[in-house]
């Protein structure tokens, strides 16, 4: 496997062709080092990310994204290559969970149609697949997106989308999901403004004012959605923000 340090020559012209949406450049490159399509970038922390992720790199939606990732893709990038770290605590994200992590459709899409694994484990926090970085991170647009290609979801991140039918499924399976696991559901369906799914975790026992991810009830997260209704809901059910807890 090749890997090129970050402050390579090769490197800086590889992701300035790929970030500047110039796939002609990129193609080139390739032309004249095929085994480029593989190589891995590794930065001064040792950090070691394939090709195709600094095509869905933050902030994403670089110009000819999907372009771009075909290209790699045909000349024989892998689409499930996972981040490399030196350090155990880092997260082995693919290149989809970054797509997802940005909100970058198109290159989420390129990279599932060239063969890029739904359910690859490796996402921030929980060590799931894309879906669980694109709720995680609020980008619903991507979470949407896999869920119409196919993906599967969690109780939290089914709350988080508002699909009631399957909060219901997971929520009655046997054993029951732990109280923890109904009020985490809620937590998500609040900062997704889904009122409809909240009322019904909070039926199953969740818990109003749990101060929860980054430190905010579901009154803050719903705050942050926007969902005027489902803030007016909160607080006539006795839900409080964190600082009127304390």
């Amino acid at each position: 496997m090749l890997t090129i340090p970050a402050d390579d020559v090769r490197a800086i012209a590889l992701v300035r062709a790929i970030q500047s949406g110039d796939p002609e450049s990129l193609r080139r490159q390739l032309r004249e080092a095929p085994d480029l399509a593989a190589a891995r970038i590794v930065d001064d922390r040792g950090v070691s990310r394939t090709l195709l992720h600094v095509v869905a790199d933050w902030p994403g939606h670089f110009p000819h994204g999907p372009s771009i990732v075909a290209t790699l893709i045909a000349a024989g990038a892998d689409a499930n290559a996972a981040v490399l770290h030196r350090e155990p605590t880092g997260s082995p994200e693919t290149a989809l969970h970054w797509a997802a992590s940005t909100d970058d459709v198109d290159v989420l899409d390129a990279l599932l149609d060239g063969g890029a694994d739904l359910e690859a484990p490796g996402a921030v926090f929980t060590g799931g697949p894309p879906m669980s970085d694109a709720v995680v991170f609020a980008q619903w647009r991507s979470a949407r997106r896999l869920l119409e290609r196919g993906a599967t979801t969690t109780l939290w991140q089914a709350a988080a989308l508002g699909l009631l039918n399957d909060v219901q499924r997971l929520s009655s399976q046997t054993p029951a999901p732990a109280g923890g696991q109904i009020t985490n559901a809620f937590w998500h369906a609040c900062r997704g403004g889904q009122r409809e799914v909240a009322a019904y975790l909070l039926s199953r026992g969740a818990d109003r004012n749990w101060v929860g991810h980054d430190r905010k009830t579901p009154l803050d997260a719903a705050h942050e959605s926007g969902a005027g209704d489902l803030v007016e809901w909160l607080r006539a059910s006795g839900a409080k923000k964190a600082d009127e807890l304390r």
